[in-house]
């Protein structure tokens, strides 16, 4: 009997770790661990590991399985599961809360572009009008946003799109094909056309990298953050999504405003030797070459999300506050995980 309902359970799992995988792979919905994904059967909760791409969800075994019960029950006495669970998501409460078999929460770029809006809860009306879809408020991730998450189903049971502001789009659903679409419908409603950015100069950034700690990027989409002057006054007004916390323990708000065009004979690298990467004005980006895979991925979906926000829009940036509550977890376990890999690597 528990091996025939084993077998069930994986066969029931593929879907969601083949679309794990297609989700994954797509830098327009996730960047590096970001994002998150469960099914609920038979009392267990599914759902992707801290720290795990679900771009690997083929290759790697990626999903836990936790008491769907007991989870709840530590929800519902205000105790976070996620801090008594190893490896557990730090969006587990989130998903065992949402009444959905298939729920998916994805750091969709046009969403962000969205929701960093300070009018997004107007502007989305007409986007996803006809959707069952709510939007909710920036709160930490965790307790906090499973509650929030609740209060909305109390009054709308029927909701299967939530729009997290200043977060990013989580999608509810009885099976993975059905989430896929409504996320597919949800993608086309919200596209924008990023905006054209000046050319890169990548002459002077291969001489600033030259002999030094520097790198030029991987992914050329992040040189607009240096060559477009509407992007460089977004990134300056501070953060928008916990996630760009990532590069840094401490206030970040210098970390993202651009420097001119340094001589690379002057003495750039000591002053910005502690940086993960440089913004040059009207040149282009380059990177630390200590920067991680998890670090480089965030930055070209920043750039993505940039890119896509008018120089119009009235942006609501986070408070101090709660870049200090709610984005060092965050950041201190995209380091963990990257700090793992680099260390199971090693000779």
């Amino acid at each position: 009997m528990n091996k025939n309902r084993s077998a069930t359970n994986q066969a029931e799992l593929t879907p969601l770790r083949e679309l794990c995988a297609r989700i994954g792979g797509d830098p327009l919905l996730t960047q590096a661990s970001t994002g998150n994904s469960s099914i609920k059967l038979e009392g267990v909760l599914w759902i992707k590991a801290s720290g795990e791409w679900m771009a690997n969800a083929i290759h790697e075994d990626i999903l836990i399985p936790l008491d769907l019960a007991e989870v709840k029950e530590r929800v519902k006495h205000k105790v976070d599961p996620a801090e008594r669970y190893t490896r557990a998501s730090i969006e587990t409460a989130m998903h065992a809360v949402l009444p959905h078999r298939v729920v998916l929460h994805v750091h969709c770029v046009n969403t962000i572009a969205w929701a960093v809006r300070q009018d997004a809860p107007v502007q989305l009306e007409h986007q996803l009008d006809g959707l069952r879809w709510q939007w909710i408020s920036y709160v930490p991730s965790g307790l906090p946003l499973a509650w929030e998450i609740e209060k909305v189903l109390s009054v709308s049971p029927d909701t299967d799109v939530l729009v997290l502001g200043n977060h990013g789009l989580v999608i509810g659903g009885n099976d993975c094909g059905a989430v896929e679409d409504l996320l597919s419908q949800v993608q086309q409603r919200l596209a924008i056309c990023p905006r054209q950015a000046g050319p890169t100069d990548y002459a002077a950034l291969a001489e600033i990298a030259d002999g030094s700690s520097w790198d030029l990027p991987d992914d050329d989409a992040v040189h607009a953050l240096g060559t477009d002057a509407i992007s460089r006054a977004v990134l300056s007004g501070g953060l928008r999504y916990p996630c760009q916390s990532i590069f840094s323990t401490s206030s970040t708000r210098g970390l993202f405003r651009s420097v001119p065009c340094p001589d690379p004979k002057d003495q750039s690298e000591s002053r910005y030797c502690t940086r993960p990467f440089l913004i040059i004005e009207g040149c282009g980006f380059i990177v630390s070459r200590t920067m991680t895979p998890a670090q480089r991925a965030m930055m070209s979906g920043l750039a993505r999300v940039i890119q896509r926000i008018s120089s119009s829009a009235p942006l609501r940036y986070l408070t101090d506050e709660e870049v200090a509550n709610s984005s060092s977890m965050i950041a201190s376990r995209y380091r963990e995980r990257a700090d793992a890999i680099r260390h199971s690597s090693a000779p």
